[in-house]
């Protein structure tokens, strides 16, 4: 029996199709729930702009619908939370590569590369200026979405707050021990990173502190055998040919599994999916 053509179905259902593609091609879960976020609100936006009910795929990649669509975000039309800039700020840097990025790659499920759009340049545009990165920080440190993991949220946070303090990347902070952290140093707390000491601030103190208690329910069961990573799965992993998984603490965290964490604490909070990147000071 022949397949629907794709690009004459139903956008929505055309949507559902390539977020079911993109799940099976082994994407990762994050991903897939971003770009399925921004194809259902670009075709929102096509479909209250033209007050209509529905559209075909096809109709709906039309470059002047894209480039309605993109305009839209760009100046915050289509946002439905506010941000670290006000509800009325432009669109981030990041946020309208991701949305350029996921219409490129449902045109191309359509079998449609033809229309695919340029990327805008890389740059510097999405790094946060010292006081909009306390505020992120902050916002990390006491708020957790609904069905967010309680650890996973303050580990987030520890991480997010030692970019910020440091300078130094998710991959340059991942090899720290507990035992590099000292928080009763005088006059003020350190954390040694590639054998430098750098000062911790009380906000950063405070995050820490919490994600070590935490850390410290988590590997309680190991019975003395913790090694000290200080960043550590917060939940057991899945089993893999049946082979269970090492219990939380006697692994290190992968850096995909701190970015992705990162990445997903940050656009339930926000709306933005900031990279840990953003923290890092400014040159």
């Amino acid at each position: 029996m022949p397949q629907p053509n794709p690009r004459t179905t139903d956008a929505l259902t055309a949507i559902g199709a390539f977020m079911t593609a993109q799940q099976n091609a082994g994407y990762a879960f994050e991903t897939v729930r971003l770009r399925g976020t921004l194809l259902t609100e670009y075709l929102e936006h096509v479909l209250n702009a033209e007050k209509s009910t529905s559209i075909t795929a096809e109709e709906l990649v039309q470059p002047e619908r894209a480039d309605s669509w993109l305009e839209a975000a760009n100046v915050g039309e289509t946002r439905r939370r506010n941000t670290l800039l006000g509800p009325d700020a432009v669109a981030a840097h990041d946020s309208q590569r991701a949305r350029i990025q996921t219409y490129n790659t449902f045109v191309d499920h359509l079998g449609l590369s033809r229309l695919q759009r340029a990327y805008p340049p890389t740059g510097h545009g999405d790094r946060l200026e010292p006081e909009q990165a306390y505020k992120l920080l902050r916002t990390l440190a006491v708020r957790r979405p609904t069905g967010a993991n309680a650890a996973t949220a303050i580990r987030t946070a520890a991480v997010a707050a030692l970019v910020a303090a440091t300078g130094h990347s998710v991959p340059q902070l991942h090899q720290l021990n507990v035992t590099d952290v000292d928080l009763e140093r005088r006059p003020v707390p350190v954390v040694t990173v590639a054998d430098l000491d750098h000062p911790l601030d009380k906000h950063t103190v405070e995050i820490l502190r919490r994600w070590l208690d935490v850390r410290a329910g988590i590997t309680k069961a190991l019975e003395g055998s913790d090694p000290g990573y200080l960043w550590i799965p917060t939940k057991p992993g899945r089993e893999r040919a049946g082979v269970q998984p090492p219990r939380p603490g006697l692994t290190r965290a992968a850096v995909r599994t701190l970015h992705a964490a990162h990445r997903n604490l940050v656009l339930q909070v926000i709306g933005v999916p900031l990279r840990p990147y953003a923290l890092l000071p400014r040159r």
